[in-house]
């Protein structure tokens, strides 16, 4: 799949510098992820739309899975660049899609006779009406998009009612396009991903100068990415898993906010047992994030008053609303991103 580079990661900024940004996701990353949701997929139409075939494995997953998982049908799109035949490399500038329906001759696997490969008119973007039209017929979208085009994508996806389960990087979840989707219920996290590196593989051809490149023991090259997460919007059994509290509330642990009435929890494990009101929290929370034990109020950008209105310039480090605290000494430090959760009563 075609990854592009964001901002948030100095390997993917590294790569953007390089031009290079096609990431490749392990056959073994996904199959963690998959796991979670094989009652998902029976009878559904599956459509993977930021995938080269050739090296893609969410279309090896797909494809050989097929029958075990009892799709009704597995669709592909490839960008421009891409070989138009299947398992050669001969450059063409033709974008492709890629349609299965199952194995026909009774060996299990997805032989060349039985994929349905056909060019695109366009060069293969997920927006254009061509490659919209594959995407109206899916009934869950699995794949890894561009970083750089999250926002629209995720979009993309909501506007036109579809599951997904889909590979962004974790500060994502701060996106306007994406964390009133959370805040209702609407997208999550995955179970599979809740910290570390993830490693992709990149082309032949990829540079190594970037930062967290190399080659692994089979002579391929890879890039560890930070802060990777699936997002979906399909249920599974571990979301509804309580987290287990065991802090006891006391105002020297938790100070408040000077600009929004909360305390402050550092680490989701010390969210206390014992306290109703309103918290804020890292957002990694969202990885134990249980909707039946906690609801999500708001986040520092949507809910922090702006500390021009109540502190003296030079106080605090300007900029859009967050969440401040108090040094003791007439200035405010201020933190990272929080989420505003509080507590269901039982």
């Amino acid at each position: 799949m075609a990854v592009q580079s964001t901002k948030q990661n100095s390997g993917l900024r590294g790569a953007q510098k390089a031009k290079k940004d096609e990431f490749y996701t392990r056959l073994e990353d996904i199959e963690k992820e998959l796991r979670h949701y094989r009652d998902h997929f029976k009878d559904k139409v599956v459509l993977c739309n930021c995938d080269d075939p050739r090296v893609s494995n969410f279309f090896h997953y797909f494809s050989y899975g097929f029958e075990h998982l009892g799709l009704k049908q597995l669709i592909t799109t490839c960008y421009k660049n891409r070989a138009r035949d299947l398992f050669s490399e001969n450059a063409d500038e033709t974008a492709i899609s890629l349609v299965y329906n199952g194995d026909k001759n009774g060996n299990r696997v997805p032989d060349v006779d039985e994929i349905g490969i056909r060019p695109l008119e366009g060069d293969g973007d997920f927006r254009s009406d061509e490659c919209i039209e594959l995407l109206k017929k899916a009934d869950i979208v699995v794949t890894n998009p561009p970083f750089s085009l999250f926002r629209e994508y995720i979009s993309q996806l909501v506007s036109y009612d579809k599951k997904f389960l889909i590979i962004g990087n974790m500060n994502a979840v701060t996106y306007k396009e994406v964390f009133p989707l959370i805040k209702e219920n609407k997208v999550w996290l995955g179970p599979s991903i809740r910290s570390g590196d993830r490693i992709f593989g990149v082309p032949d051809d990829y540079p190594l100068e970037a930062a967290g490149c190399g080659i692994d023991e089979n002579g391929k090259k890879f890039i560890k990415v930070k802060s990777v997460r699936w997002f979906t919007n399909m249920d599974f059994a571990q979301r509804h898993e309580d987290l287990v509290l065991h802090r006891r509330y006391n105002p020297d642990d938790y100070p408040r906010y000077h600009n929004f009435d909360a305390i402050n929890v550092d680490v989701t494990n010390d969210i206390p047992a014992d306290y109703d009101g309103p918290m804020g929290v890292p957002i990694t929370f969202l990885d134990r994030y249980n909707p039946d034990q906690f609801e999500i109020l708001g986040s520092s950008r949507t809910l922090g008053q702006r500390m021009s209105e109540l502190a003296e310039k030079g106080t605090y480090q300007q900029g859009g609303p967050r969440f401040y605290l108090p040094n003791g000494d007439g200035t405010y430090r201020r933190l990272y991103d929080r989420i505003v959760i509080r507590k269901l009563q039982k």
